[in-house]
């Protein structure tokens, strides 16, 4: 008995022994890891201190000075004299609309080449994961021609079918490899009860699809909403620019209050923000499926 019980302390000796260690050497990592979110953090803590205070108070001591008051009128002039809240609706304007056309037009591609075997379902697959791997900016001359034989330019609906047309390779990639993972099965069994090909994919495979879709959405919302290139090129038009390059436009050539824009985009922050807190539970699901497989 003394001898098991010896065996017994020594063996809980051993397993913590193991454990500090592995404490110990676990300290590297999380101070790496929270030095790399202080970098990060740095220049949003920089962006906060300068929307709150006046251009004389950085002319005089500079960007990294203490303030010697904070003024709380630059959120008010953003969103009044810098027409942000003109910049926000259209940017929602062009946003929403390109959101629900990708997602729509992808998941009905994604459902076609994931559950129909046809012969060119393979090369229409790797035209659309090739048409991710096209830098944009090789097309703006021939998209802006485009666009302007159409009547199309300096309009928002050209933002919204660009958007949505460059967005539907990626989206399509991503739902197809899901929809794939969706057993054949409950397809097979919704075609006995008399379900046609819509209904299925209505009823059944978007429901099922709600994790992939959502963390599309997510991602996408943020790369529409703070488009700058594309809003530059095809819209001439102060009213109808989005918040980014309406933003872009305060900036005086000899003058600019900094913190009057910096104001302007932390506001125009807020909608991302917003759309990521409530879809995060989604959004970590899209983007762990498959993992533990």
């Amino acid at each position: 008995m003394t001898t098991a019980a010896t065996t017994g302390v020594n063996t809980r000796s051993v397993l913590g022994v193991s454990a500090n260690r592995r404490r110990l050497g676990e300290v590297p990592k999380y101070v790496f890891l929270t030095a790399l979110t202080i970098i990060w953090l740095v220049p949003v803590f920089a962006a906060l201190l300068t929307s709150f205070r006046t251009m004389d108070d950085i002319t005089l001591n500079g960007f990294w000075s203490i303030p010697s008051q904070f003024n709380l009128n630059n959120f008010a002039e953003a969103w009044s004299k810098a027409r942000v809240g003109n910049y926000l609706l259209n940017s929602f304007i062009i946003t929403l609309p390109s959101l629900f056309g990708m997602l729509f037009l992808s998941s009905l591609s994604a459902y076609a080449l994931a559950r129909f075997k046809f012969r060119l379902n393979l090369p229409l697959y790797f035209m659309f994961v090739a048409g991710t791997m096209l830098p944009f900016q090789i097309l703006m001359l021939p998209v802006f021609r485009l666009t302007n034989s159409l009547g199309l330019y300096n309009t928002h609906l050209a933002l919204i079918l660009i958007h949505t047309a460059f967005q539907l390779g990626f989206c399509t990639f991503v739902l197809r490899n899901f929809m794939r993972t969706v057993p054949g099965e409950i397809f097979d069994a919704a075609r006995v009860d008399g379900c046609n090909e819509f209904r299925i994919y209505w009823q059944i495979m978007l429901p099922l699809s709600l994790p992939a879709m959502a963390a599309l959405a997510t991602l996408e919302f943020t790369w529409v909403f703070n488009d700058y290139l594309w809003a530059i090129i095809l819209l001439s038009s102060d009213s109808l620019r989005p918040v980014t390059a309406g933003l872009a436009t305060l900036r005086g050539q000899y003058v600019t209050n900094w913190p009057v824009i910096t104001a302007g985009a932390l506001l125009a922050t807020l909608p991302t923000v917003i759309v990521f807190v409530f879809l995060q539970r989604y959004f970590i699901q899209g983007l762990t499926l498959g993992s533990g497989k």
